[in-house]
């Protein structure tokens, strides 16, 4: 097993139908596209050479919140799920974060996923506020 930045094109281009399994909304050009900003590092977890979850997080530094990564997604190929991958991807990016001194790790979550919730408070992850928005 092993972690490493899908930093080519073609690399990001394989990760897309793990990320759909989240983004279920989105189309594949739209989620390659987004990978692909220069702010936002994407990670995956690989089973030999075969892709089995992703990460991506960008970090950033607001006047209301320390330096931090963002994680905006962490998924595993359903087929995959319940073998530790995800732990593994979170570690590593709590690590990688520590070594661009990142004060936290924050990540937003729709209030349905109950079980994500679960598996983030079984790692110290604290709720800090709520997410709000208004569709215009």
């Amino acid at each position: 097993m092993s972690i490493r930045e899908l930093e080519t094109s073609g690399e990001r281009r394989a990760a897309v139908p793990i990320l759909q399994e989240l983004w279920t909304d989105r189309d594949p050009e739209t989620v390659l596209a987004w990978t692909e900003s220069d702010e936002y590092h994407l990670f995956g977890r690989f089973d030999g050479e075969v892709l089995v979850g992703v990460a991506g997080v960008r970090i950033d530094e607001f006047l209301h919140h320390a330096r931090h990564a963002w994680l905006y997604d962490l998924v595993v190929t359903e087929s995959r799920r319940g073998e530790g991958h995800a732990s593994a991807l979170l570690e590593f990016v709590e690590s990688w974060a520590r070594e661009r001194e990142c004060a936290h790790i924050a990540l937003a979550s729709p209030l349905a996923k109950r079980g994500v919730h679960e598996f983030y408070d079984r790692r110290g992850y604290e709720p800090w506020g709520y997410v709000l928005e208004r569709e215009l």
